[in-house]
């Protein structure tokens, strides 16, 4: 129930509030009678007052149940509902407290809580999902110990799952069975779970690196065990390299995983039982991308390394909650960079976590959900599932381990969790444990100037000039930050910012780097601290003014402001030795060429790239000793979304106009290399999703759409004759579904036989189609045509709106992906934008909120596109039975 205030307004929830819970709960019996439309559900509790509280009536929190019974130490009590909340006054010091409710799963499209899907039983309860299971003190402070007994008709649920042990099962009369499962640990109620129905599992019995023994498995449906290998193999993974890693052993007897296609998130770490999506757990090389491989390796980890960070240490209150999610987005970003046996595969991974920080938090962080990564108040908590909580708080991660080093870092974590397992703590308790285990580091010197990170939000800009002094063979560098408001916080305090750097010679080689007053210098990279809003660094010893290679590996999560030249930026492009900013060197070249066309397209005209970058372009794809997937990343221009961030008033139609033609120049202008790129990368032999693999992929797919591109300038028919018989002899899906997108994404007639055959091959496989779906849904707009065609799709057969995954395939693939094709002139775009959001409020609010911020950034853009924009949000934020979801986002949107 939304609560609001005298004057109508929601009323928010705030940090500076907490409060301690008044009761504590210690144990947790709970018995199920599974049925999909009644399922009944005793709830016995052992529960005591918390002595450092003054005494108040229990409170217990509820959502859509059916309550028959509570019971006080076994007699009839009195009680009062005030809003959901269950209200007992009263009660003793101690006490057992039963209750019995009903609810109805077959109904529950939000997916929260109990809910059933294709037959099955499933639950979801992080963040406040457990209180439509039963009445409960539904916050992560209150952890208990839980014992599960589920009952169900043997025939339609053979497979009975809960957290932990299994510790008995067997028969009961009519046909009905049991299963009671018993967990270890104590744990808060979000991270409860429950499986129920016809699955069959994948098993490994693993030996950990302490010796014990331990039982993984992956259950799915009948028809997908043969595509659960790679997920059983990251699982396996997983649990080594934590071992390794941190030290960190699996400490379960069982560690399972259990897929579902009605999921409103990616997965849920409940422990010992992580229920998933099945986009991040069903593979093969038939219906499954290089990038799917990628995917499940690290969502598979990311839940499994919640065991510990999040599991076994959780959030006293959902204010911290990127002290579980930002730490875990870190510690599985450092997974899969750790399996990747190449530097330059680690190099790429780290540009792709990067380039999804700038296309989406950036965005986020200058938006009107802006918020820092430790919030101050919410309305609904699961709007602050956001990038800031998970990339951007692991950012700041990254930064402790730069400051202390990974072994430094290593030893922070060891502490963390001696002083804190088993118990529900802050943001603040952990940056404590890192700067403690190392104390003789700039991060233990400025711990509480570096907590702003957690405090203030914005994205902090860095200012940086350099000033080259032949006489005394020195170079300057001056470095301003700042910070702008956003929403709550109109000033911000100076950040700790460590910049990496080094200096390179106009000829590209690694200068020696010396800081004026050091008696010698120092080969390679160099960590800055930067503490003060303008701080200057003198670097000695230099014959010529260097060219600076500044935040390297993005040793900060900020944006960076130097006035390079294009000619230093050629030679960083050239020469850089590390990856991400040679990369970045690229990315500027091009976004300075788009945002120049865009601003003077008499002058710019179709052809906005200058021959210094396509000759850049094609010394990158000649070069003999570059990775592929480190090529594929420099040629790819920067998306229309992060072009448009760097503008001041946005015409999406002209940002997507500019950013086609750089396409389609680099496509003719680098035809031959194009060529050549696809020859020698197109075959792999037989598939296998390792980086050196998928990187070959990689280019030849990108290369096979320029190619597209430049035939459908040329009226070649060569090319896309080519590019569909790719498509019809592809021996895995990542080539397969590259050659559908280069004939979709390049328009070309023979497109729609090859998306024809594409679903009839893949009709029964529901991941697939939602990459067809996806596909259309996303393509370029040329002539407004693709928005009929999203219509068209949502009346196709296999379209459900009730399906999370499928609406997000078509929706926001329209929504969210494709901005030329939502920022329509005739407004008609934003229609559909808001009667869609209207629509998925009534039937999932979360997946409705998600929507809603495909218009978060309206303000920065021009008319008529911008009141058009405003008004379709000034129609949601109207509905009078808007869900708080929703409601919170677009009444937020409007206030800016």
């Amino acid at each position: 129930m939304l609560l609001r205030d005298a004057q109508g307004q929601p009323i928010a929830i705030r940090r500076e509030d907490y409060s301690a819970p008044a009761y504590w709960i210690d144990t947790v019996e709970l018995t199920f009678d599974l049925d999909p439309a009644k399922t009944r559900v005793l709830n016995r509790m052992r529960l005591r007052r918390n002595p450092e509280v003054a005494p108040e009536p229990l409170r217990l929190d509820g959502d859509e149940l059916n309550l028959a019974r509570v019971l006080v130490d076994g007699q009839g009590a009195s009680f009062r509902m005030e809003a959901d909340q269950l209200v007992i006054d009263n009660l003793p010091d101690a006490f057992e407290l039963e209750i019995f409710t009903t609810c109805c799963p077959i109904k529950n499209t939000k997916l929260m809580g109990l809910f059933v899907s294709e037959d099955t039983f499933f639950t979801q309860c992080e963040a406040e999902g457990f209180r439509r299971i039963t009445y409960f003190l539904d916050r992560p402070d209150v952890m208990a110990s839980y014992t599960v007994t589920l009952r169900a008709t043997k025939a339609a649920y053979p497979v009975l799952l809960s957290n932990g042990n299994l510790v008995e099962q067997g028969d009961l009369p009519e046909g009905r069975h049991f299963a009671k499962w018993v967990d270890p640990f104590r744990k808060p109620s979000y991270l409860f779970a429950l499986v129920a129905g016809k699955l069959v599992a994948r098993e490994q019995q693993i030996k950990a690196r302490n010796g014990r023994e331990h039982l993984l498995q992956v259950y799915v449906r009948a028809g997908d065990l043969d595509k659960t290998e790679h997920a059983m193999n990251s699982l396996i993974n997983s649990v080594l390299w934590d071992e390794a890693r941190f030290g960190l052993p699996l400490d379960l007897d069982r560690f399972m995983i259990v897929a579902t296609s009605d999921f409103n998130m990616g997965a849920m770490e409940n422990k010992g039982l992580n229920i998933f999506n099945t986009k991040y757990v069903l593979a093969n090389q038939a219906t499954a991308t290089d990038a799917d491989y990628g995917n499940i390796e690290s969502v598979v980890g990311h839940e499994y390394f919640h065991n510990w960070s999040g599991d076994r240490v959780t959030c006293r209150d959902w204010f911290q909650l990127s002290l579980k999610e930002g730490l875990t987005v870190f510690r599985d970003q450092e997974f899969s960079q750790d399996l990747c046996a190449e530097p330059s595969a680690r190099a790429v991974k780290r540009i792709e976590d990067v380039r999804v920080l700038r296309t989406a938090q950036f965005p986020e962080d200058a938006g009107p959900m802006a918020h820092p990564v430790r919030p101050d108040s919410y309305i609904e908590i699961s709007n602050f599932y956001t990038v800031t909580i998970y990339e951007k708080g692991a950012e700041v991660v990254r930064m402790m381990q730069t400051l202390v080093g990974r072994k430094g870092f290593e030893r922070g974590i060891t502490l963390y969790f001696e002083r804190h397992d088993g118990q529900a703590v802050t943001c603040d308790d952990f940056a404590q444990a890192i700067a403690d285990a190392n104390p003789d580091t700039e991060l233990a010197r400025l711990l509480p100037q570096f907590k702003r990170w957690y405090s203030q939000a914005g994205t902090p800009r860095l200012a940086a000039h350099g000033v080259y002094d032949a006489a005394s063979r020195s170079y300057t560098l001056s470095f301003v930050q700042s910070c702008a408001p956003t929403p709550g916080q109109a000033t911000k305090e100076p950040f700790v910012i460590p910049v990496n750097l080094g200096l390179l010679g106009a000829d590209g080689r690694e200068l020696p780097v010396q800081l004026e007053g050091e008696a010698e210098a120092t080969q390679g990279t160099r960590t800055l601290v930067l503490t003060r809003a303008g701080e200057q660094y003198t670097f000695v010893g230099l014959d010529a003014e260097p060219v600076p290679s500044i935040l390297r590996g993005f040793s900060a999560p900020v944006i960076l402001d130097y006035d390079y030249g294009d000619a230093q930026l050629l030679t960083l492009l050239a020469n850089d030795p590390d990856p991400f900013n040679r990369w970045e060197a690229g990315q500027r070249l091009a976004l300075r060429a788009a945002l120049r066309a865009i601003a003077e397209p008499g002058v710019a005209g179709e052809q906005p790239l200058g021959e210094a970058f396509i000759d850049a372009m094609r010394s990158v794809l000649r070069h003999p000793q570059l990775d592929a997937a480190f090529k594929e990343l420099v040629l790819t221009l920067p998306s229309e979304t992060y072009i448009a961030e760097q503008l001041d008033v946005v015409d999406p139609q002209r940002v997507h106009a500019v950013r086609e033609a750089m396409r389609a120049q680099l496509a003719s202008a680098l035809f031959a290399d194009w060529e050549q790129a696809y020859e020698q990368n197109h075959d792999t032999g037989a598939y296998t999703p390792d980086p050196v693999s998928s990187g070959r992929r990689a280019l030849a797919g990108i290369a096979l759409l320029h190619l597209c591109l430049a035939a459908r300038a040329s009226g070649d028919v060569v090319w896309p004759g080519k590019t569909l018989q790719r498509f019809k002899d592809a021996g895995n899906m990542t080539d397969r579904f590259n050659a559908l997108n280069a004939l979709v994404a390049s328009g070309h007639a023979l497109a729609a036989p090859a998306l024809a055959r594409f679903h009839q091959i893949f009709k029964d496989e529901a991941l697939v189609i939602d990459k067809w779906f996806s596909l259309q849904a996303g393509a370029p707009d040329r002539g407004g045509d693709i928005l009929p065609l999203v219509k068209q799709l949502m009346k196709h057969p296999d379209f459900s709106i009730k399906n999370p995954n499928r609406a997000r395939s078509v929706i926001f693939s329209y929504c969210s992906g494709n901005p030329a094709a939502l920022h329509r002139p005739d407004a008609a775009g934003y229609v559909f934008w808001s009667d869609r959001v209207i629509e998925l409020d009534a039937i999932n609010p979360q997946v409705a909120a998600r929507l809603a911020r495909a218009l978060d950034r309206w303000s920065k853009l021009a008319e008529p596109y911008r009141s058009a924009a405003r008004e379709a949000i000034a129609r949601v934020a109207a509905r009078p039975d808007l869900s708080k979801d929703t409601l919170e986002v677009v009444t937020r949107a409007l206030s800016i």
